[in-house]
C-alpha cells in the first residue's frame, strides 16, 4: 500500500473509532475535528512537504491543535515554526492482511468481554478481581479495518494480555468484510505488532500547537 492509500484507511476508521465527524479532504490532506480541550482538531498530511507543513504551521493559531504527518520526527521538526511542538512519541504506521485467527488462552482468572457500538468492536480483558487489564478496538470501514486505543495496563503486563487483544481484533476485522487493518502504533506496541505479522508502512509524527 502506497502512503496516501493507508492513511485514507487510517482517517476514515479513525473518525469511526473516536467518534468524531467524518475527516474533510484538503488540498493538502485531511481536517479532524476532535473536539477535546487539548485535541481540537488534526490535521492529517499523507504525503508532506516543507512548504505544506510550514504554511500550516504559520496559519493555524489555536492551542491543542495537531498535525499527523507521515515523515520522521527530526524532519518534521526542521519544518515547524515556533509555537510547536514535536512531543518525544513517535509514531509508526503498519499494516497487516486480517484473518480470523483464533487467540491465545488467558492466564488463569483472566476474562474476555466483547461489544459492538455504532459500528466499533471492542473487547476488555478482566483480571481476577475484576478491573480492567486490557483493552482495544477496531472499526472496519469496508475494505479496511482500523485498530486503535489497545492497552495493557501496568501490572498486567508480559502476560500475553495484548496478543489475546490482537488476535481477537484481527478476527472481528475480518469477519465484519475487511482484508486489511491498519494502526497507528507507538514504540512499545511496535514491537507487539511485528511479531503478529504487522509490517511496517512508515513513520508517523505529532506536531501539536502549544
Amino acid at each position: 500500500m502506497d502512503d496516501a492509500t493507508i492513511t485514507s484507511a487510517w482517517v476514515a476508521g479513525w473518525t469511526v473509532s473516536r467518534g468524531t465527524p467524518a475527516a474533510v479532504e484538503e488540498p493538502w490532506g485531511y481536517r479532524i475535528d476532535v473536539g477535546l480541550p487539548h485535541h481540537v482538531f488534526r490535521h492529517v498530511l499523507p504525503e508532506p512537504d516543507e512548504v505544506s507543513v510550514r504554511t500550516l504551521c504559520e496559519d493555524v493559531t489555536e492551542p491543542g491543535a495537531w498535525l499527523k504527518i507521515l515523515a520522521a520526527p527530526e524532519r518534521a521538526a526542521g519544518w515547524t515554526t515556533p509555537g510547536w511542538t514535536v512531543p518525544d512519541d513517535p509514531g509508526f504506521m503498519m499494516f497487516t492482511a486480517l484473518r480470523a485467527t483464533p487467540a491465545p488462552a488467558l492466564p488463569d482468572g483472566y476474562a474476555t468481554e466483547t461489544a459492538t457500538r455504532d459500528g466499533v468492536f471492542r473487547v476488555r480483558i478482566l483480571a481476577p478481581d475484576g478491573t480492567l487489564a486490557a483493552r482495544g478496538q477496531i472499526a472496519p470501514t469496508g475494505a479496511t479495518a482500523v485498530v486503535d486505543q489497545v492497552e495493557t495496563y501496568d501490572g498486567h503486563r508480559r502476560r500475553g494480555l495484548g496478543r489475546v487483544v490482537m488476535r481477537t481484533l484481527e478476527t472481528a476485522g475480518a469477519r465484519a468484510g475487511a482484508a486489511t487493518g491498519v494502526l497507528a502504533a507507538t514504540t512499545d506496541g511496535r514491537a507487539l505488532y511485528g511479531a503478529l505479522g504487522w509490517r511496517y508502512q512508515g513513520p508517523l509524527t505529532g506536531i501539536v500547537r502549544s
